[in-house]
């Protein structure tokens, strides 16, 4: 599903050159559960958005089944962003003027879908994550652990290959976020979606079916099987 070769990236923040990557190599498989491990600094976020689309390396390359995605432009990676992946964010990103549906039904405006059918789609995601009588609720009116489950559903709008969740609980309490891991969890077993999380948080790592070390930069050598998650 997804291979990185030999990856760098690095930033200029001031004077400052911050080498976020370091000659990363990463291989993900179709209908795998990987967490991504490491303290604040490790490159774990550049490494989901390099995986995500939402960035491209210095050097290297990032193979999307099959597909060099390393030299795409930006228009190339935004096709590929509204139709392959799904991004899930520990603050929520939600739209609070619009309803939990309007949220999700907003990124398949893009896809030239009707309105009707737009509805439907996020009506059916909206139960799924439970949340059927909240579909008129505003972000303000929901709790921290329903705006994650909103934001769940709008990831799975489109059908996507692959989900990316970085820190999904972390600004929730320890019960609803293992609701929230519970929900991530399910849709890899049950409907075979491939999952990539970052987390700081070694109890929400422990649902994958990999857990992925990093530290400055780069994999250290504590990857390791984790025995098929909870």
């Amino acid at each position: 599903m997804v291979e990185l070769q030999n990856v760098a990236k690095k930033y200029t923040m001031g004077e400052t050159e911050v080498r976020a990557l370091r000659g990363l190599d990463l291989n993900i498989t179709k209908e795998e559960f990987v967490a991504i491990v490491g303290p604040s600094g490790s490159g774990k976020s550049t490494l989901m958005h390099i995986i995500g689309a939402l960035d491209i390396p210095d050097e290297g390359r990032v193979l999307l089944d099959g597909t060099d995605i390393s030299e795409y432009d930006e228009n190339e990676l935004a096709n590929l962003r509204g139709n392959k992946v799904g991004f899930v964010f520990q603050t929520f990103n939600l739209i609070h003027t619009l309803s939990s549906l309007e949220n999700v039904a907003l990124p398949l405006t893009f896809h030239g879908i009707s309105k009707s059918d737009r509805e439907d789609r996020a009506a059916e995601l909206l139960e799924m994550v439970g949340l059927g009588d909240r579909m008129d609720h505003k972000p303000a009116e929901l709790s921290g652990g329903e705006q994650q489950r909103v934001s769940i559903a709008r990831a799975l709008v489109n059908d996507p290959d692959i989900l990316l969740a970085d820190e999904p609980t972390g600004n929730l309490d320890s019960d609803t976020g293992k609701d929230i891991m519970e929900l991530i969890e399910g849709l890899n077993r049950d409907k075979g979606m491939t999952i990539v999380l970052v987390t700081h948080n070694p109890r929400d790592a422990e649902y994958a079916d990999r857990i992925v070390n990093m530290i400055d930069g780069k994999i250290s050598n504590g990857e390791h099987d984790n025995g098929g998650g909870s």
